[in-house]
């Protein structure tokens, strides 16, 4: 499963996603994760998910962002759900056949590996793609 909120800027994204983040921590049974591009949520998330700032490891490109996502899953196979916020600020190629591809692979993997992915970015939702409105 992967969700995409979308929206202009100021329209409570991130406030939605730490709502789901606490709900998942609070109702799954595995490990949370939380990908970030600064250091915006440190105080937002619960302790007990696993808050990374993708700023640290580098995280520009969808191609790294794929190969970020399936390391993290290799050295645990726990991760039940990972929440992505400021998914746009993080990717340097957001251009909409970029972002349908890199969103195809996290459905692919989501399926194969039973990983959920709920991914926050500012934009406007009417001027997207078929291929990304599938995912709102």
């Amino acid at each position: 499963m992967v969700k995409l909120i979308m929206g202009p800027k100021g329209t409570g994204k991130t406030k939605t996603l730490v709502d789901l983040v606490r709900k998942a921590v609070d109702e799954e049974n595995g490990d949370v994760i939380c990908i970030e591009k600064d250091k915006n949520l440190t105080y937002d998330i619960p302790y007990t998910c696993r808050l990374i700032h993708a700023g640290e490891y580098g995280i520009t490109t969808n191609d790294l962002l794929k190969g970020f996502l399936s390391g993290l899953h290799a050295g645990n196979y726990d991760i039940t759900h990972i929440f992505v916020d400021n998914f746009y600020k993080m990717l340097s190629d957001t251009s909409d056949d970029a972002v349908t591809k890199l969103l195809d692979w996290m459905a692919d993997f989501s399926q194969r590996e039973n990983v959920k992915f709920t991914i926050s970015a500012t934009a406007d939702p009417a001027q997207r793609s078929d291929g990304i409105k599938k995912y709102f």
